[in-house]
């Protein structure tokens, strides 16, 4: 059977690095194995879900480098829904309740105040036709459940090794709620399994979910998939990132410039023991690609590394893929030589703006020693120049100073760029030019 993985985002909201992990490993794993890679919208949520939601997650995976194979949408598939539910009641398997939200919650409270997991008690299959009478007649509207078997489930998950559970530790879970409304264990199980999905990779807070779902996928005749449940990520300071509002979105580190390359590689790493090198595209993190090297240890997510990345897959990054981002910043002029001379030396791809200036527009020149300057710019030796030229110049003005190392070149740094650091001069000098060079060193702006 072919391999085949799946991410289902609800559409509530733009993709945040957690849920961007898994979308990724989800999606290596597809490519390693030749397989397919399905983009579902988990979108039953009315009240939350929306197309412009929608859209960007569509835009924040492409922006990723992550394209799909195939693609649907929940809110679509509703008569399958139905469907499965009616093979579910026709079985047993389904019962309605009718309990308030109000009465779950105490009896909830009361389970735990006596030190007991809050499973349901399955008082509803007690209920009498009469019983569901008054109900109706009450105005009360069922919502549904899944009878769990009392049987162990046991599955080897490819994350976390044996993994098991006991039927009757676990609550029946809601299938349906009272306005109609499939929830998650449902639908998630009926796509799974009439989409053919034979892996599904997600975070580790789906463990529970996993057992309860292996026996709705044997109650509905499905072929049970393999499973893998990695560890959610945390922040800096240990608090889980993918639970909160204010989680590193995709879009925000997008415009953030940092680089799509620098979160693949970050996050295709993180949680295993090898560290991204800034050099490695889709296609080597897919060669590469290791299901079994995620450790059951918290992963955290740091800022400040992926910036350091950031700034090394940028160091690597050849003319020819930047090459129409420079059009984009009206940088039409710019070609290989100032790339190569300029990208050691920058962290984000619009720090190019700044070193273009400095090469072809004015500069306020810093003169540490006036008679020094003068004497280096007299120095200057006719054009054309080439990357032998700063050399030659600077051996000039060492035999004519004396001086050398620190001493020699800070002072010329400062005045032909206005800055104490930078890309080598003697890249920079050629693009300077010989009439911008003089001017900078006698003290003008240009």
């Amino acid at each position: 059977m072919e391999t085949r993985l799946r991410f289902a985002p609800s559409p509530t909201g733009r993709l945040h690095v957690g849920n961007a992990r898994i979308a990724l490993v989800n999606w290596l794993f597809a490519r390693q194995a030749k397989g397919t890679f399905l983009l579902r919208l988990d979108d039953t949520d009315a009240e939350r879900s929306n197309s412009e939601f929608a859209r960007g997650i569509e835009e924040d995976l492409r922006w990723l480098g992550i394209e799909w194979d195939d693609f649907a949408r929940q809110s679509a598939r509703m008569k399958r829904y139905t469907a499965a539910l009616e093979r579910l009641r026709k079985s047993n398997r389904l019962y309605a309740c009718y309990e308030t939200a109000e009465e779950l919650e105490n009896k909830r409270t009361v389970l735990m105040s006596r030190g007991l997991p809050p499973i349901y008690d399955r008082e509803a299959l007690a209920k009498t036709v009469d019983d569901h009478a008054v109900f109706a007649a009450e105005g009360r509207i069922p919502y549904w459940r899944f009878k769990l078997n009392n049987a162990a489930i046991v599955w080897n998950d490819l994350a976390r090794g044996h993994v098991a559970f006991e039927g009757r530790d676990l609550s029946d879970p809601v299938l349906v709620r009272a306005d109609g409304r499939p929830l998650y264990s449902l639908s998630s199980v009926v796509d799974d399994g009439e989409l053919f999905v034979t892996h599904v990779i997600r975070g580790e807070d789906h463990v529970a979910n996993t057992a309860v779902q292996i026996q709705l996928f044997e109650a509905l005749g499905y072929r049970l998939p393999a499973f893998a449940h990695l560890p959610l990520l945390a922040d800096e300071k240990g608090q889980n990132l993918s639970k909160r509002l204010d989680s590193a979105s995709l879009a925000g580190l997008r415009d953030d410039g940092i680089e799509a390359l620098a979160v693949a590689g970050y996050l295709a790493h993180l949680g295993t023991s090898q560290a991204a090198d800034g050099r490695e595209d889709l296609s080597a993190l897919t060669e590469t690609f290791d299901i079994n090297a995620f450790g059951r240890a918290t992963p955290r997510f740091d800022a400040s590394e992926l910036e350091r990345l950031n700034a090394r897959v940028l160091h690597h990054l050849p003319f020819e893929l930047v090459s129409e981002r420079f059009a984009s910043m009206q940088l039409d002029a710019a070609d290989e030589e100032f790339w190569l001379a300029v990208r050691p030396n920058i962290t984000r791809f619009t720090d190019v703006a700044e070193w273009w200036s400095i090469c072809h527009g004015s500069v306020v020149p810093v003169i540490e020693d006036r008679p020094f300057c003068d004497a280096a710019a007299e120095l200057l030796p006719p054009e054309p120049w080439d990357d032998s030229s700063w050399s030659n110049w600077t051996k000039a003005i060492a035999a004519a100073t004396g001086r050398k190392g620190r001493e020699l070149f800070h002072p010329l740094r400062l005045a032909l760029t206005g800055l104490d650091h930078g890309p080598e001069l003697k890249r920079l000098l050629p693009m300077l030019g010989r009439q911008r060079a003089i001017l900078r060193l006698n003290g003008n702006a240009a």
